[in-house]
């Protein structure tokens, strides 16, 4: 059986060192550090979720958000959003961009892990649905 696969958008290298520790083999990570990227990333070889911080140095990670869900070919993937931004309005933008969760920094290990099944849970349903 494959691994589940992750990619993860974040300028931040101990995003991905945090998060590589928390899924240790249960998952594939990936991790880039630019929207430019993600896109190539999502085109080449679409992940299984995709954890997005919002606030890439000088670009906003929303607008990646935005690009899955306008993609037909990418619409079912899950989208965590992982994130320092952490008022009302923050997460409120989050989901009207096409976020399906949104998790706070500095995060737990394993709550992290819980959402990131919980969300691959709905996806999976979600498509025997539609199907």
């Amino acid at each position: 059986m494959r691994r589940l696969s992750i990619l993860l958008v974040d300028s931040e290298v101990l995003a991905y060192e945090k998060l590589q520790r928390v899924v240790g083999d249960q998952f594939t990570v990936q991790s880039v550090a630019s929207l430019r990227e993600a896109r190539q990333a999502l085109e080449a070889a679409p992940p299984d979720i995709l954890v997005l911080e919002v606030h890439l140095r000088s670009e906003d990670g929303l607008e990646l958000c935005r690009y899955v869900r306008a993609r037909s070919s990418l619409s079912y993937l899950p989208i965590l959003l992982l994130s320092s931004f952490s008022t009302l309005q923050d997460k409120v933008a989050g989901f009207d961009a096409g976020a399906d969760d949104y998790v706070v920094k500095p995060f737990d290990g394993l709550h992290l892990l819980a959402r990131i099944r919980l969300l691959l849970r709905i996806k999976r349903l979600e498509r025997r649905t539609h199907v």
